[in-house]
């Protein structure tokens, strides 16, 4: 039987199937139209369609007044008339902003989009590193003219005798300042050319980098006019590595000393990309030692990035067959291991030497580097060199600044002091060198185990 329910049903279904057609036809032209007509005229027309929308709306909300109130007929209508407006009013908006445009701050360069599998034209292809997305100074909020302290890289490739100063510690692991500074005033009075600050020696890796760049920029303010600073702002984080030297130049370091990524080792490109993040910003040494990162900086690495103006030379412990090759061809090299820096000054034309040593001898280590071939002072430093090292640095020269009595027997862990018979061969060592050639003005003496005071926590 045919009810007004009935007919109202049919006529919900009619409206919302029409409604469906309408605007798909609506909007397929809409979309041609756009293309080929006028942007005015374009709009006028939305405009008409969007009031006849309107329109019908008002129309299908009359018929739910006529049908009644009966629940199940007002329920089958209501779902309909919702489908309905649902649709009216995804296509009025899509008819008011036909000519939408996506925002400016949603277009991404496509450099920072990854490449999906699918998108790969040719999968057995060479991958190549993408060179244009390495961007290596504009992102930095810092720029060059804002630098303190700006030092050109040939003052720095002028440098003979850097020593790897050690920081001192107070009884709780913060820095003794005092200590710091008597040490850092000692090698400038006997000659040294520069000091290399939260390196392995003075133990940045047991720094926070709030401390790091606290420290360099205390060098600098109280000897920066006096001697060279480099601050120790590698990381094998190319952002970490940015991040601080950035910050390091900004407090006024005169020069970076950079290593190659440790423990997570990336691969020769690796190298040269992170390398070429950090030149931009100030005059660079690069470190390699691979007894500690586990891996060698080969020399097509350093001839990749010697171009580059900042790049002021390379601190090799590899050998004197390495110091050899760069020497050759115009590379500035320090000697990275003290029993080698001799004969790499004097046979294989080395720059320099950044030592461990001058940390105890800084004139007699200036003078094996100034005056000449001297192989008996080379050898007569032989056992002091040899001891230095006989434990992973910076054990034995924490040990012997303490024995010597300018720093506190005080150790940031996991470092512990030498044995006991260790401790009494360096008081034999430098009663056969001569006392006056070590920095300070107490009596060397042998230290028992508990003075010396271990902190785990600072």
């Amino acid at each position: 039987m045919f009810t007004l329910g009935a007919a109202s049903d049919a006529f919900s279904l009619f409206v919302v199937f029409v409604t469906v057609v309408t605007m798909g036809v609506a909007l397929a032209i809409a979309l041609i139209l756009m293309r080929v007509i006028p942007s005015e005229w374009f709009h006028g027309w939305c405009q008409l369609v969007d009031t006849k929308v309107r329109t019908l709306h008002k129309e299908i909300n009359t018929v739910n007044l006529i049908v009644g109130a009966d629940p199940t007929i007002r329920l089958r209508r209501e779902r309909f008339l919702l489908a309905t407006n649902d649709i009216l009013f995804v296509c009025s908006i899509l008819l008011r902003n036909a000519r939408w445009t996506p925002p400016r701050a949603a277009i991404v360069p496509n450099f920072h989009l990854p490449m999906r599998s699918y998108e790969v034209k040719n999968r057995n292809a060479r991958w190549t590193p993408p060179h244009a997305a390495i961007i290596p100074s504009l992102h930095l909020p810092m720029r060059s003219y804002e630098v303190k302290n700006r030092t050109s890289t040939d003052d720095i490739k002028s440098l003979r005798l850097i020593t790897a100063i050690k920081t001192p510690y107070l009884p709780d692991g913060r820095f003794d300042l005092e200590a710091y500074d008597s040490l850092v005033n000692m090698q400038i009075e006997d000659g040294v050319d520069g000091v290399i600050v939260g390196g392995t020696t003075g133990e940045g890796q047991l720094m926070s980098w709030d401390e790091h760049i606290m420290l360099i920029g205390h060098t600098i303010n109280c000897f920066g006019t006096s001697i060279k600073v480099i601050g120790n702002t590698g990381s094998n984080s190319t952002r970490e590595a940015v991040h601080a030297t950035e910050q390091g130049f900004a407090v006024g370091m005169h020069a970076a000393l950079h290593i190659n990524p440790y423990y997570g080792k990336t691969s020769l490109e690796g190298m040269v990309a992170h390398f070429q993040c950090v030149l931009p910003m100030g005059p660079t040494i690069i470190y390699n030692v691979p007894s500690r990162t586990g891996q060698d900086i080969p020399p097509r690495v350093i001839h990749s990035i010697a171009d580059s103006t900042n790049f002021a030379g390379i601190k090799e412990c590899v050998g004197h067959d390495r110091v050899k090759e760069y020497t050759k061809n115009g590379i500035t090299v320090w000697s990275g291991n003290d029993d080698e820096c001799h004969d790499s000054k004097w046979d294989h034309d080395a720059t320099g030497v950044i030592s461990v040593t001058s940390n105890l001898v800084p004139g007699l280590m200036h003078e094996l580097l100034s005056n000449g071939k001297n192989p008996s002072l080379n050898k007569k430093l032989l056992p002091l060199i040899n001891w230095l090292f006989g434990e992973p640095n910076p054990i034995g020269v924490n040990t012997a600044l303490a024995q010597l009595g300018v720093i506190r027997p005080i150790f940031r862990l996991p470092y512990v002091p030498l044995p006991l018979a260790k401790r009494v061969e360096f008081v034999n060592i430098v009663k056969e060198i001569g006392r006056e050639h070590f920095i300070g003005e107490k009596d060397v003496q042998v230290l028992e185990d508990d003075d010396f005071l271990l902190v785990g926590r600072y």
